[in-house]
């Protein structure tokens, strides 16, 4: 107990009792918040994580879908790439110069 005061013995104990636990209380309590915002990183890194996932799956899904796109246009883009490469030759001006002269020897 304190030094005698005016005040009554009791009282002073029961706030010095008082003060004592909140300063032993401290120690746990901090702890515990630590614990808590430890936990609650730890969800965050987790609903981080199956986010990624997810966005993995969808961009692996997009690249599948592309390639069997590609796949399957591969005849039609070939003879349109061919058909394009011939238009842009003299290939038909020289076909049309020879039937030219093949009907003109055939005649």
């Amino acid at each position: 107990m304190a030094l005698p005061t005016a005040v009554n013995g009791q009282i002073t104990d029961a706030v010095t009792q008082a003060n004592v636990k909140v300063l032993g209380d401290a120690p746990a309590m901090a702890m515990g918040a630590i614990f808590q915002s430890l936990g609650h990183s730890t969800g965050i890194l987790f609903e981080n994580a199956v986010s990624s996932q997810q966005q993995i799956g969808i961009c692996a899904q997009a690249a599948t879908n592309q390639g069997v796109i590609q796949i399957y246009s591969i005849d039609s883009m070939a003879g349109a790439v061919s058909t394009a490469k011939i238009s842009q030759s003299d290939v038909p001006d020289n076909m049309l110069s020879l039937l030219a002269a093949l009907k003109a020897v055939a005649s």
